[in-house]
Formats: structure tokens, C-alpha cells, sequence
């Protein structure tokens, strides 16, 4: 992802998450929006031209609206999100951050039984 597609805001977020559940217009993002986070039209529609300006959402004309459509990856911005925390939290380090999952008893077995098994595919793949 390039510098100007780093690390979304969590305003950001929020209009991705509906995006990423499909193409919307405006209208239909101002609905979503107000029902999930209490935002009026004028957040929506600021939020929105930032992204748009950003590049992370795109819009095809349908008529007289605007479809928009997330131009980002939701992979994409959580690596992202994954790189930016693990080099300011974790010093880049992997272990560091599933250490401190593991001492605060935060992993479950069945995320422990995950973990090794995207392990074991990584080991895999690396030979």
C-alpha cells in the first residue's frame, strides 16, 4: 500500500466497513452511518471526500447519484494496520506481539490451535 493509502483513521473505518459490504450512494451511506454511529450527512459526505481524495473509495455514475465503491482492499488495509501497529507497539516483532497476547491469557485455544497451524503453512511454504 503507498503512503497515501497508509493507515485509516477510525472515521475512515467506519465508512469502509459499509463499502466493503458493497457498492452504496451517498444516501445509502448516510442512513448506515447514522444508525451505526450517529454521524449526520455533512460527516458523511466530508468523510467521503476524503477518502475519495485519498483514492480509497471510487464512485460510478448511476443516473443522478453516485455509486461509490471501496477502491481498497479490506486485506489491504488491515495489513496495513498490522504493519503500523507491530512497528509502533512491538518494535516490528511478531513474537513481541503474540508474547504479550499469550502473558495476558488473551489466546484462546482455539486461536492457539490457528497459530499453529498458519505456522505450520508459512514453514511449509518457506522451503
Amino acid at each position: 500500500m503507498d503512503e497515501k493509502r497508509g493507515v485509516l483513521s477510525p472515521s475512515e473505518w467506519r465508512v469502509m466497513e459499509c463499502l466493503w459490504t458493497g457498492p452504496k450512494t451517498l444516501m445509502e451511506l448516510v442512513r448506515e452511518l447514522k444508525d451505526r454511529a450517529g454521524w449526520a450527512k455533512s460527516t458523511v459526505t466530508t468523510m467521503v471526500r476524503r477518502l475519495e481524495e485519498k483514492g480509497l473509495i471510487d464512485y460510478e455514475q448511476s443516473g443522478r447519484a453516485k455509486v461509490f465503491r471501496a477502491a481498497l482492499a479490506r486485506e489491504d488495509a488491515a495489513a496495513a494496520e498490522t504493519d503500523s501497529l507491530l512497528a509502533r507497539a512491538f518494535q516490528g516483532s511478531v513474537g513481541l506481539l503474540v508474547s504479550s497476547l499469550a502473558d495476558r491469557n488473551s489466546l484462546t485455544r482455539a486461536d492457539i490451535d490457528e497459530l499453529y497451524a498458519i505456522l505450520d503453512r508459512a514453514e511449509e511454504e518457506s522451503k
